[in-house]
């Protein structure tokens, strides 16, 4: 959490971490959320962080709301652009992939996401 706060750089993960240490902080239950993000671009705005992988972002317990998502590492609230696919007190709860894999050292994953809306 300090090189997060230090460098103000992190993934998803650390934001949303971050963020739940401040809200458990408060007393205010609050979840890791594991998904994925709609990678569509309006013209002229900037591709959302976490688009074409994997995210995690945050949801808050608010009496009157109930559970209200937030996105820290976009600064957003989560809304329909985001898959939830999981939730879990934090990243070990909700894992996107597990497993073993065998081979040589040399192998690496690479995994790209691609969510589009179904027509109606």
């Amino acid at each position: 959490m300090s090189e997060v706060l230090e460098h103000r750089r992190g993934v998803c993960q650390d934001f949303a971490h971050l963020m739940l240490s401040c809200l458990r902080s408060l007393g205010l239950p609050a979840r890791y959320v594991s998904g994925y993000v709609l990678n569509a671009v309006p013209p002229g705005e900037q591709r959302l962080s976490g688009a074409d992988a994997s995210h995690a972002w945050v949801a808050a317990h608010c009496p009157v709301l109930g559970w209200v998502a937030f996105d820290p590492t976009n600064g957003k609230l989560a809304d329909l652009e985001f898959v939830t696919l999981g939730w879990g007190r934090e990243f070990s709860d909700v894992t996107p992939l597990c497993g073993v894999v065998l081979g040589g050292a040399m192998q690496e994953l690479t995994v790209m996401v691609k969510v589009e809306p179904l027509a109606a």
